[in-house]
């Protein structure tokens, strides 16, 4: 795992390039045959560590590559941590996904499904399982309550939210609430509204599940008032300079990993049941469709919001764009954008 100094030194980097705009340092040199594989950490490092440890191991010995893990719950940093060739591979969430294919270098070549077989998860809203608080309450905007948002590019934590909950209702966080945090990741939301420090915060379907499935007992203090539509499960992304031949071997084992019959199988499965996985299946770029399309929606309701024609033109012309390629990917395969 990667060290406190190292992740605070990483941590300054992508800080100091976002704000300078400067060009990244040299790739460092490394020994032939290590990937590095970032894992974004929905709960504690310590937690998703022991998760995924099991797997990486794994993933070590089919492959024959030494996989050495690079945790952290800042999604910036996995981005940064990949555009400057810092990680070769990793599991995002779909808006830093996102940005790691736009900024990063990288490209989706599998994504997970669910345990249960069903695709997809949604957003969610929580309250405290006690509280009187409705969703209308919280939409009437009396700037009483205390309101706890996700990571920026947190998909279920802030994009999904704004683009389905907030923005078609003409509500910015920061006039409708007594005090937004926003930044925080979704075991930490569940943490401070089961505790009362939060009134209401965004969070996951696949997160509380979680803690309920790993002995917490948080998610059972919080009630659900809003849900979003469904959203597409999570990209497998890595570095499109990767070796071709390391590439393939990282296929191999994602498209097979916990498949087929046998105590292997079933206990690579154990494995992937504790991070909420079922498996992975092939996928591309157009996997991130429903994403963009969603940040599209936005960025159009926030054209209109400032009344400026020519902006709302550019905006409506791109979504009209992501809204044709999405019909075209559902036609062509028959499925919902969001299980591709």
């Amino acid at each position: 795992m990667i060290s406190r100094r190292q992740m605070a030194v990483l941590g300054g980097l992508a800080i100091t390039l976002a704000a300078c705009g400067k060009s990244g340092p040299a790739p460092e040199s490394r020994p032939p045959g290590e990937v590095r594989f970032s894992v974004l950490s929905t709960e504690s490092t310590q937690a998703m560590s022991a998760y995924w440890q099991p797997i990486l191991s794994d993933m070590q010995k089919q492959t024959g590559l030494k996989v050495t893990p690079f945790y952290s719950n800042n999604y910036t940093l996995l981005v940064e941590a990949m555009r400057f060739k810092k990680t070769d591979a990793g599991w995002f969430s779909n808006q830093s996904g996102l940005e790691a294919v736009r900024r990063g270098g990288g490209e989706v070549f599998a994504r997970t499904f669910s345990p249960s077989g069903v695709d997809g998860y949604t957003s969610v809203l929580i309250v405290p399982a006690k509280s009187s608080l409705t969703l209308e309450k919280v939409l009437a905007c009396g700037r009483t309550l205390n309101f706890g948002l996700g990571d920026v590019l947190s998909t279920s934590g802030t994009l999904a939210p704004m683009t389905y909950l907030f923005a078609p209702r003409n509500i910015r966080p920061v006039d409708c609430f007594k005090q937004v945090r926003s930044g925080s990741s979704h075991s930490t939301n569940l943490m401070a509204v089961a505790n009362g420090q939060l009134d209401v915060a965004t969070n996951n379907s696949t997160s509380l599940m979680l803690n309920q499935q790993n002995g917490g007992h948080e998610a059972d203090r919080v009630r659900v008032i809003w849900r979003s539509p469904v959203l597409p499960e999570d990209p497998i992304v890595w570095r499109k300079d990767l070796d071709p031949g390391v590439k393939e071997k990282l296929r191999q084992f994602f498209l097979t990993y916990g498949q087929g019959d046998g105590p292997d199988a079933e206990r690579q499965r154990g494995y992937m049941a504790k991070v909420h996985v079922g498996g992975f299946k092939a996928a591309d770029d157009s996997h991130l469709l429903p994403v963009r399309e969603m940040e599209a929606t936005e960025h159009l309701l926030a054209a209109r919001d400032g009344k400026d024609p020519a902006q709302i033109a550019s905006a409506q012309a791109a979504l009209d764009d992501i809204h044709a390629q999405r019909q075209a990917l559902e036609a062509r395969t028959r499925a919902p954008a969001a299980a591709q």
